[in-house]
């Protein structure tokens, strides 16, 4: 094939290439959130899901399934006030502390901390040895 085809598949397949490796990667792997983070996009990118070392998140850190307008218009289909359900939401939800506490997140940062606390780290995981199964290659996702 052809045009937009081709080319939508090969980013896809380029992608999960990055994933990936990203994933099998034995290097230190950290990880702050500055703002949104959602869906499948929050999972690859570096979390606690594919063995990030550590995550951070700002307070103005959203990190969710989706953006609150559209879980609101999901959850609360038929509401006559909408708006008023997605405030609710967003004070609930739209914030990092959640998920922090199911352990998702390290710790919730100030950003004026966010170098010391990364130096720290990388001190920290100076002498990082994971082990991979041995195996004769990966398998990679296609």
């Amino acid at each position: 094939s052809s045009g937009i085809n081709a080319e939508c598949g090969k980013q896809w397949y380029q992608r999960r290439v990055r994933v990936y490796a990203l994933a099998a990667a034995t290097v230190p792997k950290l990880t702050v959130i500055t703002r949104k983070a959602y869906g499948g996009a929050y999972v690859v990118m570096n979390s606690k899901h594919i063995r990030a070392d550590v995550n951070y998140a700002w307070p103005s850190a959203e990190i969710a399934v989706m953006g609150s307008k559209g879980a609101v218009s999901i959850i609360c289909r038929g509401d006559p006030d909408l708006e008023a359900r997605e405030r609710e939401y967003v004070e609930v939800f739209a914030n990092p502390f959640p998920t922090a506490k199911k352990g998702f997140v390290d710790d919730v940062i100030m950003p004026s901390d966010t170098r010391k606390r990364l130096c720290n780290d990388l001190k920290w995981l100076r002498n990082k040895t994971q082990k991979n199964p041995r195996k004769k290659h990966g398998n990679i996702p296609l």
